[in-house]
């Protein structure tokens, strides 16, 4: 019995010893493994920080929530992919240089992009700049004879250091302006007025205030910019005579139109270029009814020198031989074609949909394939085009991604970490266009 005992714990014992023995190899086994996808890890990480297109910081997932990043996901695997950070590829071709024998390449901008990343993505891309809010009349005269220059400067003394052009949007809007405008002598509101004879005078106040507000902003900059959009969004065909009813119209007529052009003129001088500015432009209705009222205008002897086409776009419409006639009905008058806006939103008209931080393959394949229509329209009519102006540079800085709601836009040739879309190689190199 006892024997027997002493073979029940020898046989324990043995299966102990053997199973630590197993566990040991195993735990083994699975350090070397680790330690070699440890070791892979991080030369992927080192040679990502070498390339001169990418960058990636493994201490911040959460920064890549919103989405867009563009890679090869087979290659750095998808926790990679979400890690990537905006950087400027320095391998790329310059839009600028792509289209150097067509147009100039221009981009809306803020102040702050004069700076860090977006500066040096803008400095590779374009050769021409308009500001997107800060050379509005509410942004350089807040109240009356109070002129605020410092955000204007900004913007051109970073386009001068860099050889770039400046556009200059807008003297006159219906939008972004200061009510101070459209108050009387008394502050009272000139729209109310209904004396007719106290109405002329409000007229004149108004008019004589738009004609300093040219004139000291054209007679500032006049050496450094060359291209402005004199008056902009003046024309709604469901308004009375097609005009948009502002109180710009309700107060003075067209008599603000002839003002701001005449005053652009004289404080600029001849080399000026002077455009009205408009969206929809490619709509039969809006083309003619603008049409029109530029004949009229050039009749009178108003100097208008172009059409700003705004361009803001969708992938599924307007047709491009819709946006080509109109710029060829204008240039019938002797006018330049300048495309001052373009953007292309991912959603249809009047589409309240989110697609959040997956945008579809499909779609960002369509809008490439869009764009790259819309280019090569361009460069068959190059005679008629002055200048394409992007609303923007890359799509973590685009106003559809508040209009008409908020939500998760791309309009744009580069994603929200700066990178090149499919867009950008579709109007560039169709060749690389990926798949």
């Amino acid at each position: 019995m006892k024997q027997a005992n002493k073979t029940i714990v020898y046989i324990m014992v043995s299966g102990i010893v053997w199973m630590l023995v197993v566990s040991l190899l195993i735990m083994n086994n699975y350090k070397s493994k680790s330690l070699i996808q440890e070791n892979t890890w991080n030369e992927t990480i080192d040679q990502q920080a070498e390339s001169p297109s990418d960058s990636i910081d493994v201490s911040n997932e959460e920064d890549q929530a919103d989405g867009g990043v563009e890679t090869n996901t087979e290659e750095l695997g998808e926790t990679a992919t979400q890690l990537l950070e905006p950087s400027v590829e320095a391998d790329l071709p310059s839009l600028a240089k792509a289209f150097a024998d067509y147009f100039p390449i221009g981009a809306a901008i803020e102040p702050s992009h004069t700076s860090g990343l977006k500066a040096e993505l803008l400095k590779k891309h374009v050769n021409m700049l308009v500001a997107e809010n800060v050379m509005k009349p509410d942004a350089i005269q807040p109240t009356e004879g109070n002129f605020t220059w410092g955000n204007a400067d900004q913007l051109v003394a970073f386009a001068k250091q860099n050889g770039m052009e400046v556009r200059f949007h807008t003297l006159v809007w219906h939008s972004q302006v200061g009510a101070w405008f459209f108050k009387d002598s008394e502050g009272k509101p000139m729209i109310d007025e209904t004396d007719l004879a106290k109405r002329e005078v409000n007229k004149k106040l108004l008019l004589k205030r738009l004609d300093t507000h040219v004139r000291t902003i054209v007679g500032r900059y006049k050496d450094d910019i060359k291209s402005w959009d004199v008056v902009n969004e003046v024309i709604e065909p469901a308004d009375p005579d097609g005009i948009r009813a502002s109180d710009w119209y309700k107060i003075s007529g067209t008599a603000y139109i002839e003002t701001a052009f005449r005053a652009a003129r004289e404080a600029g001088g001849l080399d000026a270029k002077l455009y009205i500015n408009d969206y929809g432009t490619d709509n039969p209705a809006k083309r003619d009814r603008l049409y029109e009222l530029i004949k009229e205008m050039l009749g009178k002897g108003v100097p208008i020198d172009g059409v700003g086409h705004q361009t803001h776009i969708g992938i599924y419409g307007p047709d491009i031989a819709d946006i080509i006639e109109s710029m060829q009905k204008y240039s019938e008058l002797g006018l330049d074609n300048l495309v001052t806006e373009l953007d292309m939103s991912i959603y249809a008209w009047n589409d309240r949909r989110d697609y959040g931080a997956e945008i579809p393959d499909e779609v960002i394949k369509l809008q490439a394939n869009r764009y790259r229509e819309l280019f090569e329209a361009f460069k068959a009519n190059k005679d008629l085009l002055k200048g394409v102006v992007f609303w923007g540079i890359a799509d973590d800085h685009t106003w559809l991604s508040s209009f008409p709601m908020k939500r998760t836009e791309a309009p744009l040739l580069f994603d929200q970490q700066l990178h090149a879309k499919p867009a950008f190689w579709a109007i560039v190199d169709p060749s690389r266009q990926p798949e």
